[in-house]
């Protein structure tokens, strides 16, 4: 979601005439987008924060400006008396405040053609109308904020209470985004699923995929992330029945023992959750599946945290996504639970769950060794282009040819946890 919010500011202020530069010390304008979903990505963006002082003293006509979660959609005033050389601060997903204030820089003769202007390209949102190329890859946010509250989660304090966006709206913007070079998707959510349940006369989720199906030149669509409650028979099916519609499936399981799932208020169990891959297993078959899981979260017993280890090493997913507890402010955990399993123990439960998902999904990988897999490539990186299969595995070729945006059938030499190496055929 940060990502998509930083190209969306990015291409608004690319509408309105900026350039893009990599090199801070060159810039005029310098925006730094922030998470806080755990402290250590907090931790990185204040660090970020401090290292600007420096310019902004160098140049004081400097404009630098801080949006995302680390502000909040309520504001957070103590930052701002923290940080006095911070010129803007901004809420995830609005970049308003930022063409507000360079509206206030130019001259008064072109502040009304500039209004115009700014008014336009915040009436798209997440596309812009522009000769400028998208990437191959494009994320394209449908539902903003999330109202689910887990007990350890700061994303509803600080992108807001659920709100999913209008469909026409999406439909209007992915088709900008593939008439200028998008080939893939995919669809943004906290809980993805919950798309339209908010909406009075709206769409859900499967019928968005549906019509979205229906532009022409878009190859593939993919959506994230998911919640085992609300992944329902439908998508399923949806993601079954639509040949656009990728089947690779992000659905956190977070712990593998009920009582911590209870306590995370997560809203299902072990059971429901293995229950619900069979399902998605067995009507998709070949279907990758993604999850996350936090480790040490408070009350988390050698014992408990073994359910998770065994849950993992028993489906034998593609994907596990590992992150070790840590208190945020103003959460369920935060205020009600101590965080009580030690650093060196979360650290030696993570590097025990990484371990295996490394073993099983070399494993897993193995398979396709020899095979045929259809690749959409994205970029080149190094002297290989990167591109991915139809479930998500990473895939490196090396062609004199410029491969960007096309689908190539690539045969698979070699075989890795992480990636696939291969010929084209």
């Amino acid at each position: 979601m940060n990502v998509a919010d930083s190209d969306r500011i990015a291409r608004a202020l690319g509408t309105l005439g900026l350039e893009e530069t990599n090199d801070a010390s060159q810039a005029g304008m310098i925006i730094l987008n922030t998470c806080v979903v755990r402290q250590s990505a907090e931790d990185r963006a204040l660090g970020r924060l401090n290292s600007l002082r420096p310019l902004k003293q160098q140049n004081p006509e400097l404009v630098i400006g801080l949006m995302g979660c680390l502000v909040g959609i309520k504001g957070n005033p103590a930052l701002e008396k923290r940080y006095p050389f911070v010129d803007i601060f901004a809420a995830p997903s609005d970049p308003e405040p930022f063409l507000r204030f360079l509206e206030n820089r130019i001259e008064i003769e072109a502040s009304e053609s500039w209004r115009r202007q700014v008014d336009e390209v915040l009436d798209q949102e997440f596309a812009v109308t522009t000769d400028a190329r998208h990437t191959v890859s494009e994320n394209l946010p449908i539902v903003l904020g999330c109202s689910h509250a887990c007990a350890y989660c700061v994303i509803p304090a600080r992108r807001g209470k659920e709100r999913s966006r209008d469909p026409e709206k999406i439909l209007a913007e992915a088709q900008v985004m593939v008439a200028h070079g998008a080939k893939e998707l995919v669809l943004l959510g906290q809980i993805v699923d919950r798309y339209g349940i908010d909406l009075i006369n709206g769409i859900l989720l499967p019928e968005l995929l549906a019509r979205l199906s229906e532009i022409d030149g878009l190859e593939r669509i993919r959506f994230l992330t998911s919640h085992p409650s609300w992944m329902t028979d439908s998508l399923i099916e949806a993601v079954a029945e639509l040949p656009k519609v990728m089947p690779h499936i992000e659905v956190p399981v977070q712990a593998g023992d009920d009582e911590i799932l209870l306590q995370m208020r997560r809203g299902y169990t072990n059971r429901e959750y293995r229950d619900l891959v069979a399902r998605i297993r067995d009507r998709i078959p070949g279907v990758s599946i993604g999850t996350d899981i936090i480790v040490g979260f408070p009350g988390e017993s050698p014992a408990a945290f073994e359910e998770t280890y065994k849950l993992l090493e028993d489906l034998r997913l593609d994907v596990a996504h590992l992150a070790r507890y840590s208190p945020r402010p103003n959460t369920y955990s935060s205020k009600f639970f101590e965080d009580d399993v030690p650093a060196e123990e979360k650290m030696r439960r993570f590097r025990a769950l990484e371990d295996l998902q490394k073993r099983v999904v070399s494993e897993i990988n193995q398979q396709f060794l020899g095979q045929t897999q259809q690749v959409l490539f994205e970029a080149k990186q190094k002297e290989r282009w990167r591109g991915r299969t139809s479930t998500n595995r990473l895939v490196f070729v090396e062609s004199a040819n410029d491969l960007t945006g096309q689908l190539r059938n690539v045969k698979i030499n070699w075989t890795g946890p992480w990636s696939l190496l291969g010929t084209l055929t």
